[in-house]
């Protein structure tokens, strides 16, 4: 039960009735979640080229001679990258700096990997970096800082838009995302 709870969002309960069910009901499956944990716990690393994890020293994305390398796509986790290639159709490549600037937490362009962005960028192959980091406060501060980074270098900076999801209804919509939307409207 203690082992289940380092996972996020498992509290105590959860963890009691995962490990109940794994023990009394699936002990196969017990067996087979074991095996898989230990072998991404010894397979998985981070790709030296985009920091995605990867069982391979690149990423399969990274290894894709189709994928238009004049498109980098910063994203804070891998997570986001998975979201955006079943979401999107974007072909370009990705960045991942496995979190996001905050000053409070210790965390620095170090921490974030941006020397080795940096030396992406100088490549010269990047004509367009796309900002896809959270919209927080956190996540807005890394975006306007890699901008900072691509419009020292000459590089195109974009941001993804924010607002009202599709489907939505805007007087459900929070203030400050509907401000964003309104903020950030084209011309149709």
């Amino acid at each position: 039960m203690e082992a289940l709870r380092c996972l996020p969002g498992v509290g105590p309960k959860s963890a009691s009735r995962m490990a109940f069910h794994l023990v009394e009901r699936d002990r196969v499956g017990a067996e087979r979640l074991a095996h898989a944990l230990l072998a991404a716990a010894e397979g998985v690393r981070h790709c030296r080229r985009c920091r995605n994890l990867s069982e391979a020293e690149l990423c399969s994305v990274c290894a894709d001679p189709a994928r238009d390398a004049s498109l980098l796509c910063v994203v804070e986790t891998p997570a986001d990258v998975l979201a955006i290639e079943q979401a999107t159709g974007f072909r370009g490549q990705y960045f991942v700096l496995m979190g996001r600037l905050s000053p409070l937490d210790g965390i620095g362009p170090s921490e974030l990997g941006l020397d080795r962005l940096e030396a992406r960028l100088d490549e010269g192959q990047v004509r367009e970096l796309i900002l896809a980091t959270n919209p927080t406060v956190e996540g807005e501060a890394t975006a306007h800082y890699l901008a900072m980074l691509a419009r020292e270098r000459g590089i195109r900076s974009t941001r993804i838009a924010h607002g009202v999801p599709m489907g939505g209804e805007l007087e459900y919509i929070d203030g400050g995302t509907l401000a964003h939307a309104f903020s950030g409207r084209r011309e149709v």
